[in-house]
């Protein structure tokens, strides 16, 4: 019989994610977990209460940033700053999605990545790295010579993977390929038996209107913090 995956996963994603699809990036140090910065500024904790002080000075350099979803510690070491952002929606889909008729779909790999970071420098600059496409499969759409929209995939758990970077360049908006490529990546997700899941900020409720029609469901809405180490 086919184990149910444990969606309680989701409540600590960057930690799960850094101790199952990604467990062979993580920077680890006693409880807590990060990817190497060239992929993504994220750290996990394994739980609020346990003492990660002394790992966090090992994990995050001096005068750095790392971002954290779901769990925060309740300490952190003297002089560092956590600023805590407006929860994020975390939604799920445990069903196929239409796909919306439009332009052939490309698989974006190495040869892409140009296009991928000057398009996400544009319209998605804060979380995206060189690596960050190593993280899982990417599509994209391109017209007239310039990659219009993608998407791809980012964190992820035992049974579960998140849609991010779902982007469309300003000169390319109107014309749904962001939703075409969501549809695509998210149905084969599904096909593979695991369930895609995403976030998105509760300021923009066009985006989550659209996933909800998509076929998306609101889970929970979930903390979300950047942590900053002081100068050196």
């Amino acid at each position: 019989m086919t184990s149910i995956p444990d969606i309680s996963q989701l409540d600590n994603p960057f930690w799960s994610s850094l101790r199952t699809v990604h467990r062979e990036l993580a920077r680890a140090a006693g409880g807590a977990a990060c990817f190497p910065p060239e992929y993504a500024p994220f750290l996990g904790v394994a739980d609020a209460d346990i003492d990660v002080i002394e790992a966090l000075r090992t994990l995050v350099a001096p005068g750095e940033s790392a971002y954290l979803l779901g769990v925060a510690p309740a300490r952190v070491p003297e002089g560092w700053h956590l600023e805590a952002f407006a929860p994020l929606a975390q939604m799920v889909c445990d069903a196929p999605l239409e796909v919306v008729a439009g332009p052939p779909v490309l698989a974006l790999d190495a040869s892409h990545r140009q296009d991928v970071l000057d398009l996400t420098a544009l319209v998605y600059p804060h979380y995206f790295r060189p690596q960050t496409m190593q993280l899982g499969r990417y599509l994209g759409i391109y017209q007239d010579g310039r990659l219009a929209a993608m998407v791809g995939e980012r964190l992820g758990a035992d049974g579960f993977r998140e849609m991010s970077a779902i982007c469309t360049h300003p000169d390319f908006l109107g014309h749904g390929y962001a939703r075409r490529l969501t549809a695509m990546l998210g149905n084969a997700t599904i096909e593979a038996g695991v369930m895609p899941f995403l976030h998105v900020s509760r300021q923009n409720q066009r985006a989550a209107q659209l996933y909800e029609r998509m076929g998306y469901r609101h889970r929970r809405d979930i903390g979300f913090w950047a942590l900053h180490a002081p100068a050196a």
